[in-house]
């Protein structure tokens, strides 16, 4: 590869930006990025990447570029700046959890530049994304999601393409459905658990331990206990992959009753001021304070 285009980009350093560009780094790989917040870049710069002048000049220095980006809006702007930049066969995977029907037309215009675009979101939060230990679920060309298997390596512990652009995103919902009423179970669990006079810390321990035991309890169990709610994954962040779940299936059909009465939830946290909290934090909206 020319050295004008050894670099590995990434567009956004938030939470799982930062930790895609830790994974890459440790495991050799040369990563230059950018980021709107100057804080982030100066992180960036500390854990040993390039910092660009601006999203395009990533654009330039990379053949694979990844976004990690808040919303598929975001993305789609981002996209407008470096769409100019991107040489035919640079590969763009795109990890934000964004509408499907946006991430189509992403495709579409890059395939017309000669630019394959994936879009490889993550089933994890940014601290698991630190330990290797996600998922990506990937829409977009066969033969570019081969091409990113080594990359995918340094951070997933599998990889599953699941069809053409937009396939990954329609998956991370469903996904993103499932996980979150996970936690907010739980969160109701230890709630009602407290309420009854039993140790919350207890009943994590019996419900860890038996027949409906979910993952949510390892990775969350404990921040709800200890009201511990440094952000891995933003509560915000889940609220907006709500609505965008409760949009899709007015759209397709689908009657998503929990998914209606989780956003009421997660609407609640946010109010009382936990948007920016953990995703762990939807236990709030179960307090009497805030109800």
């Amino acid at each position: 590869m020319s050295a004008t285009f050894d670099y590995t980009g990434i567009i956004g350093v938030g939470l799982v930006g930062t930790a895609l560009a830790e994974r890459f780094l440790a495991g050799g790989l040369r990563v230059v990025g950018f980021d709107i917040d100057a804080g982030r870049n100066e992180q960036l710069k500390q854990l040993g990447g390039r910092v660009a002048a601006s999203a395009a000049e990533v654009a330039r220095q990379s053949r694979r570029i990844v976004l990690s980006l808040p919303t598929s809006a975001i993305a789609g702007a981002v996209l407008d700046e470096i769409e100019p930049q991107l040489a035919p066969g640079t590969i763009v995977i795109d990890t934000t959890t964004g509408a499907p029907e946006d991430i189509a037309g992403f495709g579409e215009r890059l395939a017309a530049r000669g630019v394959p675009y994936l879009d490889a979101t993550i089933g994890g939060s940014s601290r698991q994304v630190r330990e290797g230990d996600v998922i990506v679920l990937c829409g977009g060309e066969r033969a570019a999601f081969d091409a990113c298997q080594d990359l995918f390596a340094h951070f997933s512990k599998r990889t599953f393409h699941l069809g053409p652009c937009a396939s990954g995103a329609r998956m991370k919902l469903v996904l993103n459905l499932v996980l979150g009423l996970n936690r907010a179970v739980l969160a109701e669990g230890l709630t009602y658990a407290k309420a009854r006079g039993i140790d919350p810390a207890t009943a994590l321990e019996v419900l860890r331990a038996g027949p409906a035991y979910s993952r949510v309890m390892d990775t969350k169990g404990a921040k709800m206990l200890n009201q511990e709610f440094s952000a891995e994954a933003r509560l915000s962040q889940h609220l907006k992959d709500v609505r965008l779940i409760l949009a899709s299936a007015e759209q397709s059909g689908a009657w998503l009753p929990l998914s209606a009465l989780h956003r009421e939830l997660l609407e609640k946290a946010e109010a009382a001021g936990f948007g920016a909290a953990d995703n762990s934090a939807i236990i709030k909206a179960f307090e009497r304070e805030i109800r």
